[in-house]
């Protein structure tokens, strides 16, 4: 029998308590971690637009400063103008949700007595109606929606000012990425993160035109119909683009219960033709026209990173998500490459 002996060098000690201090101050600065990585995304996002501007002899200052004057804009526009009738029409829809599922249950083999008996067990009504004090409050309250969305004003200003100085300096992250990488690793870390830049850059961009279209697409139809909250209801359809292939799906859900609610079985069934019309339109046209959303991330992994995302930081994480894998597809991609010409290649 062949006996294995395990050396541990004092070197190895080194390397093991480095990384694990580096892993504690990631997480106790896991903040700010957060803000650099939102701005390195957004700064990201905006290159694509201003490079193009940048092709009529537009100065890169201000290619920069108009993308970000037309994003900001259209983003303030959202907060002020958008978001309290989108929480309003929230609010008020969350209030009618057991009538909606008495609804249903008129269409089902649920006797209305257990719907009845459900909704008293989870106290549904409460809840409701705490959201709906929530919503009320976030309608009207600008800080409170920059704390819910960016964790607070100062994060949301840091967020600008980082993003702003990443995207202004051609090399700005670059020389960020110089700054945090041990030299071996430097070309390594700055060819896959130059790979992955234009993925996430499509990527939002590509989200962004797919939420508009979608999200118009449907307040029209539900509006024509005469649909209750349409606009809350085409503002879901609009986020849940977010979500590969189940997206579409949970978005139709409260739209075909508010349609039933209101209409009974055959509005609901139009409102479900519409759902339907609208992602056969979205697949055959719309799709291959903003093709640009494509980052190469399987859906069933956008699906897990926005799970994690949420779960871990809310909506930042939600922004960093599908991003970040397709950093950490790249990456992946690189290891088995490395592993099957049996070494490691500097890119």
């Amino acid at each position: 029998m062949n006996d294995t002996t395990f050396s541990i060098t004092s070197g190895t000690i080194i390397r093991i308590i480095l990384l694990l201090t580096g892993a504690a101050l990631v997480w106790y600065l896991r903040e700010l971690v957060l803000i650099v990585l939102t701005s390195i995304v957004i700064a990201s996002a905006i290159e694509p637009a201003a490079v193009s501007l940048m092709r009529y002899k537009v100065p890169r200052v201000m290619a920069v400063l108009s993308v970000y004057l037309l994003f900001f804009g259209l983003f303030f526009s959202v907060i002020f103008f958008l978001l309290p009738p989108v929480l309003d029409e929230t609010a008020a829809m969350l209030t009618t949700v057991p009538t909606y599922l008495e609804s249903i249950s008129s269409v089902n083999t649920v006797p209305l007595t257990e719907t009845r008996t459900l909704l008293n067990d989870f106290s549904l009504k409460q809840t409701a109606s705490d959201t709906n004090t929530f919503l009320s409050g976030l309608s009207g309250d600008f800080l409170l929606t920059m704390s819910v969305i960016f964790g607070g004003l100062l994060s949301f200003v840091l967020i600008v000012v980082f993003s702003f100085y990443f995207a202004i300096n051609e090399r700005g992250i670059e020389e960020f990425l110089r700054v945090i990488t041990p030299v071996q690793h430097e070309n390594y870390v700055i060819g896959l993160w130059n790979r992955s830049r234009k993925k996430i850059g499509l990527w939002m961009q590509g989200q962004f035109l797919l939420a508009i279209l979608i999200g118009t697409l449907t307040y029209l139809g539900l509006t024509i119909l005469g649909i209750q909250y349409a606009l809350v209801l085409a503002v879901i359809a609009g986020v849940m683009e977010l979500i590969p292939v189940f997206g579409p799906i949970l978005a139709a859900i409260p739209a075909i219960a508010v349609a039933l609610s209101g209409g009974g079985v055959p509005i609901a069934l139009v409102v479900a033709a519409l759902y339907i019309i609208i992602q056969q339109f979205e697949n055959h046209l719309i799709y291959p026209l903003v093709v640009t959303k494509v980052v190469g991330v399987p859906p069933m992994l956008v699906i897990l990173a926005l799970l994690i995302g949420a779960k871990m930081a809310g909506i930042l994480g939600i922004i960093l998500s599908v991003p970040l894998a397709a950093v950490a597809q790249e990456l992946f991609a690189d290891m088995e490459r490395a592993r099957a010409n049996g070494k490691w290649q500097d890119t």
